[in-house]
């Protein structure tokens, strides 16, 4: 750590000098402390992890004796703090770290540390800035259009128990906070050009107490209503997107899964509207009993003009398709299109222009917000679909008033990073929906949905099972409330 002690602190205020001398005096006490109260900051540093896939790129501003960025599995982990005795700690305690004393408000620190980076983590710290509105703004120089500012603050319902505890040596001493609900967080970052796209409550219960804290923050503090009374608040914002359309515009794959969809085919390819310079169709065809393949050739050959693909899948399922599709496809845009055409071709351009714009990083498409045509959606069907969907925005954080609506865009690069984190969820999708959805939420992509009308089939017949696919549903239900709640 060699720098220059006095220019990294030069531009300190009377309050942050106050803080600095602070921290300065507790830092040999800090792992105490943390100890004490280590079921609190295991399960903290466990949902970090959720949050920031291993082999990022991660900042932490205000990392005191660097025990949260060193628990992340960082590509490059950088800790910052006003404390030369924390940073002095932290650089002994996690040499593979690399820390850096200074004041994170001063344009000069920022610069020093030369990021950019793909998460930035203000923990604990936000209570302490100076001027919370233009750190945010300051921050940006160090982000990408990909980064993620994760913020985690502690609600102040809790204040005072939280005043209690250190009166009773329960808790580490605190400087004075600055008076932030989480709706106040939100709107400093909106004033300063970020776009939420996450937000969660942890922890109603921060004490293991034989065991009674974990089953109460796993069964009963992720309830809707009760999450809110929560310790421990975060909340994950992007950068805004830049306005305007990119030059050049990107290409696009349409991934067109079917099976005993023959009528449907060459329309299919008719009605897809140029809305993109580089168009390509990739039919994915899953053992037909219908003469689906032969019609894809055919209508690959009698639009020679047309970038068409046709391949052949070699499981079941449309998850499967799609996954087969997607590997293959390359444009830097992936859209999935159900060969049953009840959403029209002629709505792909809609989709193509809010990711293209930066309105949202996954797009996906709802059948439930315009009427639909007599006999698209069977009566049980659509009551189904709207359950799972007020019981998946609950579970993803996310509103969703329809999970099920087959077409889904990403961008390619997503896509692959969904791939690289699938170990967490595993592949336990059959429709594919799920698969996307689930990696969109864990990698903190701002999801947009855009209204399409649901028409009827005018060729075959549903590939839905009403009851074995709602029993699928109902288990996926499940799956996503432990893998994203109950851990």
């Amino acid at each position: 750590m060699n720098i220059d002690l006095p220019a990294a602190l030069s531009s300190l205020t009377p309050r942050q000098e106050k803080i600095r001398a602070l921290f300065d005096k507790l830092a040999p006490e800090r792992g105490q402390w943390v100890e004490k109260n280590s079921y609190f900051h295991l399960a903290d540093h466990e949902y970090m992890r959720f949050l920031i896939p291993a082999g990022a790129r991660v900042l932490e501003i205000g990392c005191g004796d660097g025990q949260l960025i060193a628990a992340l599995n960082t590509a490059r982990g950088v800790g910052l703090d006003l404390s030369p005795e924390m940073i002095r700690i932290a650089q002994a305690r996690h040499p593979h770290i690399e820390f850096h004393v200074g004041n994170a408000e001063d344009p000069a620190t920022l610069t020093r540390i030369q990021g950019p980076f793909d998460y930035i983590v203000i923990s604990d710290t936000i209570g302490l800035i100076e001027d919370c509105e233009a750190l945010f703004a300051l921050v940006h120089r160090c982000t990408t259009p990909e980064t993620r500012l994760v913020v985690a603050y502690y609600s102040h319902l809790w204040d005072p128990i939280l005043r209690l505890a250190e009166r009773m040596g329960w808790k580490m001493p605190q400087a004075p906070q600055n008076n932030l609900a989480t709706a106040d967080i939100v709107n400093l970052l909106t004033l300063t050009d970020y776009q939420v796209v996450r937000r969660e409550w942890r922890q109603l219960l921060p004490r293991r107490l034989l065991g009674l804290g974990e089953l109460v923050n796993r069964y009963i503090a992720t309830l809707p209503g009760i999450r809110r009374f929560c310790l421990r608040n975060y909340v994950v914002a992007r950068p805004m997107p830049l306005s305007g359309r990119p030059a050049p515009l990107p290409s696009v794959s349409v991934v067109v899964p079917c099976r005993n969809e023959r009528g449907n085919i060459e329309n299919a390819v008719k009605r897809l509207p140029p809305f993109a310079p580089d168009i390509e169709i990739v039919f994915v065809e899953g053992h037909s009993k219908d003469g689906t393949l032969e019609e894809c050739e055919r209508v690959r050959a009698a639009y020679p003009d047309r970038d068409i693909k046709v391949m052949r899948q070699d499981g079941k399922g449309k998850g499967d398709a799609m996954r087969k599709g997607f590997a293959a496809a390359r444009g830097d845009i992936l859209m999935i299109l159900d060969a049953d055409l009840t959403v029209p071709p002629e709505s792909l351009p809609k989709f193509y222009e809010a990711l293209v714009m930066g309105r949202g990083e996954f797009i996906n498409g709802t059948r439930l917000v315009y009427p639909m045509e007599a006999e698209a959606m069977r009566f049980l069907n659509n009551i189904a679909n709207h359950i799972f969907a007020i019981l998946f925005s609950y579970l993803l954080n996310q509103r969703f008033t329809d999970t099920l609506c087959g077409t889904k865009v990403l961008r390619k690069r997503d896509y692959e990073r969904i791939v690289a984190n699938r170990g967490y969820f595993g592949e336990f999708d059959p429709f594919g929906d799920f698969d996307l959805i689930f990696g969109a939420v864990k990698l903190n992509l701002k999801i947009v949905e855009v209204p399409i009308r649901y028409d009827a089939r005018s060729y075959g017949e549903t590939q839905i099972s009403r009851f074995t696919h709602g029993w699928l549903l109902l288990r996926m239900v499940v799956f996503a409330w432990r893998k994203l709640k109950a851990f």
